[in-house]
């Protein structure tokens, strides 16, 4: 029997989602619980594989038990097992066909940022910065993401193809925090991170926009920008 879970963690605690044998990650964390509950293996599959320190509000995965157990059942009894930093949202039977990574249409990231007095009790759930940004520039700035375009000096890793397209970039204030919000299909490894970077340094009067349009049209032009840290991105929602 397949079932698919929306997934909560707070990403402080753990070293990715992907399943690490020698670290306590979101999959090996996940696997355990469902193998308690199924006496036996399970492989979970996920729709994002998140980096270290990186939250989810809406992971989604996926997994076969061999057990027709009904979906409130086996979301409260997989709670029961999971430690305080991982919660299962919601929970459904689907088909056999269902992949939790392969069916998704679109994504959505938020990356927040502290504009406030610096606060210690904030330091993994926001990047905090030092000086003033310019909001105005960094939505200049965002507008050059926008599109499909070769992503290859703002990912981390080699691959065949770099093509991706990002469908849309917000501004939103909620108090002294500023959230910037991504959607798209799908983003390869530190893409979000590193526009989120490229943002900041334009933010912060230390690069031009048009050395991000460089780096982004000509691969040739080497990535010198900022990785933004991985405590303020938080995986919020997948749509199938």
């Amino acid at each position: 029997m397949r079932y698919l879970m929306k997934v909560s963690y707070d990403g402080s605690g753990f070293y990715g989602f992907q399943r690490l044998n020698d670290y306590r990650t979101v999959q090996k964390v996940l696997e355990e619980a469902l193998g308690v509950i199924n006496k036996g293996d399970v492989l979970v599959k996920g729709a994002s594989r998140t980096d270290k320190g990186v939250h989810a509000y809406g992971q989604m995965i996926h997994f076969d038990i061999d057990y027709d157990i009904p979906a409130d059942r086996l979301m409260y009894a997989v709670n029961r097992i999971l430690d305080n930093d991982i919660r299962v949202l919601d929970c459904k039977k689907v088909g056999n066909d269902f992949h939790a990574r392969f069916n998704v249409k679109r994504k959505k990231y938020v990356y927040k940022i502290n504009l406030g007095d610096f606060d210690c009790l904030k330091s993994r759930y926001f990047l905090q910065v030092y000086e003033k940004l310019d909001i105005d520039k960094m939505r200049e700035c965002a507008k050059v993401f926008l599109g499909c375009h070769d992503f290859r000096n703002f990912v981390a890793g080699e691959r065949d193809n770099y093509l991706m397209c990002v469908e849309d970039i917000k501004f939103n204030m909620n108090n002294d925090i500023l959230e910037i919000e991504f959607l798209g299909k799908s983003f390869y490894r530190y893409m979000v991170r590193n526009m989120v970077g490229a943002m900041l340094e334009v933010g912060m009067h230390k690069k031009k926009i048009c050395d991000v349009s460089k780096m982004l049209d000509d691969y040739m032009v080497k990535k010198q920008m900022m990785t933004a840290p991985a405590c303020g991105l938080y995986l919020m929602d997948i749509e199938y």
